[in-house]
């Protein structure tokens, strides 16, 4: 009867890296919803007023279920997970890509150091990338076969 309550309780735990993991995606909705009411680059448009507001609240709310995902273990979460941040690094890469830094000044309303506005988008990047290599190779974290969080 002992063996089976270690069982349990080994279960239970959440791994570190679970937890680290579902900090920082609750770091990025709180990040994401405080953007709310500024001009928002998506896939290499820069969106202002109602559209960029739609914007936030839709990648607030995807980060958002993203952190209970991965609070629950839910293995739902992991492909959830993958694929949004494979939609991250595409649209990192073509705002980068398309959008000019005239455009940016012209928002900002100030010069901007395209070496830094570069180093800082493949910064973001080469986080993504390493960010998803762990996910990935932690498929073992997402215990819980449900299909649903409540």
């Amino acid at each position: 009867m002992e063996d089976s309550d270690i069982d349990n309780e080994q279960e239970l735990r959440r791994p570190l890296g679970i937890t680290l993991l579902g900090g920082l995606y609750l770091f990025f909705f709180m990040l994401t919803f405080s953007s709310y009411g500024q001009p928002i680059p998506f896939l290499g448009t820069i969106y202002h007023g109602k559209i960029a507001g739609v914007l936030v609240l839709f990648d607030s709310l995807i980060c958002l279920y993203l952190f209970l995902g991965i609070m629950k273990r839910q293995s739902l979460t992991w492909y959830l997970l993958l694929g949004y941040n494979a939609f991250e690094l595409v649209n990192t890469a073509t705002n980068l890509l398309v959008i000019t830094t005239a455009e940016l000044e012209k928002i900002v309303g100030e010069k901007i150091d395209t070496n830094g506005l570069y180093a800082s988008n493949i910064s973001v990047i080469l986080a993504l990338l390493l960010l998803s290599l762990f996910i990935f190779r932690h498929r073992d974290y997402f215990t819980n076969r449900s299909k649903y969080l409540f």
